[in-house]
């Protein structure tokens, strides 16, 4: 199997390049946080010390990082005084980016690796650390047809749903506007919870009504904000593991700059963005974004 090198590995980086080896590819790892890296280890990865380490001898390199500046640090370069994977790759290395940015870096990158002749597409995914877990994710694919057959190939064995969204920065538009709507949904879904815990309901048979009623949604059936009510969901487990609340702002904040751009209303998504800004200065960025139940609950 082709050798990739995966650079990012957080929560959803981690079990992404687990599924690869899993998969049989060699894989070489690098992310800042030597730790992260060496829990790889034992699997079969290849532990790099630095962004020319992990490249070499890589046919495809799969990035997953936290926002637009250390996406456009690592391509193009600045990273920790670094030169950019553009000017380290070798001519025919196709690249990935999978983190969630806004669609003119990943469009900046995917030109500036046109000049050098080489591929790129931003492929941002959606299904959260379960999804990363159990290469049930969906990538959302923005490049051209034959560079989006490519990435098919590689992605099919760490998700299950992969969409070509368009162009260049396309993936990361439909993103920004799938986290749009989830941030709205969670807030809804809290209030509403909240709402029946404090007119004396049960959380767990309010949750069973509405999952057979018109208020049915995504967090209500895989990902219930309630303690208790889902064993498996994060917030079952202290918030813990999960897609940071402040990772959530981040998205819903792009969902405003991309609002901003083509003068668009987003009332509900401005709302949701100013709940979780509240929530989040209130101590809970670390937190998975379901936590905002806890934001509507009475502080006795």
């Amino acid at each position: 199997m082709s050798t990739i090198a995966f650079i990012g590995l957080g929560n959803m980086g981690s079990p992404m390049a687990k599924n690869l080896l899993a998969a049989g590819f060699n894989v070489q790892v690098f992310d800042l946080n030597e730790l992260a890296a060496k829990k790889l280890e034992p699997l079969g990865a290849i532990v790099s010390a630095s962004l020319e380490d992990v490249v070499k001898g890589a046919s495809t390199v799969i990035t997953m990082l936290p926002a637009g500046s250390h996406v456009r640090a690592v391509y193009l370069g600045d990273h920790h005084g670094g030169i950019g994977l553009l000017n380290l790759v070798c001519r025919n290395t196709f690249l990935i980016d999978s983190s969630t940015i806004d669609p003119d870096s990943a469009r900046l990158v995917a030109n500036e690796a046109a000049n050098k002749g080489l591929q790129f597409v931003d492929a941002p995914v959606s299904g959260g650390v379960a999804g990363a877990k159990a290469a049930s994710l969906t990538f959302i694919v923005g490049g051209t047809e034959a560079a989006f057959g490519k990435a098919h190939a590689i992605l099919q064995h760490v998700g299950k749903n992969i969409f070509h969204a368009g162009h260049a920065g396309d993936g990361q538009m439909a993103k920004i506007c799938n986290n749009l709507m989830l941030g709205i949904l969670m807030s809804g879904t809290c209030e509403a919870l909240n709402l029946g815990i404090d007119n004396g309901l049960d959380p767990k048979v309010l949750s069973s009504i509405m999952l057979q009623s018109s208020g049915r949604n995504w967090a209500l059936e895989l990902y219930n904000p309630c303690p208790g009510v889902m064993e498996n969901a994060p917030a079952s487990n202290n918030y813990q593991p999960g897609f940071m609340s402040k990772l959530m702002l981040k998205d819903l904040g792009l969902g405003m700059d991309a609002a901003i751009q083509s003068q668009s209303s987003i009332p509900m998504g401005t709302l949701a963005r100013n709940l979780y800004a509240f929530h989040n200065a209130n101590g809970n960025e670390a937190l998975d974004f379901s936590s905002l139940f806890e934001f509507y609950q009475r502080k006795s």
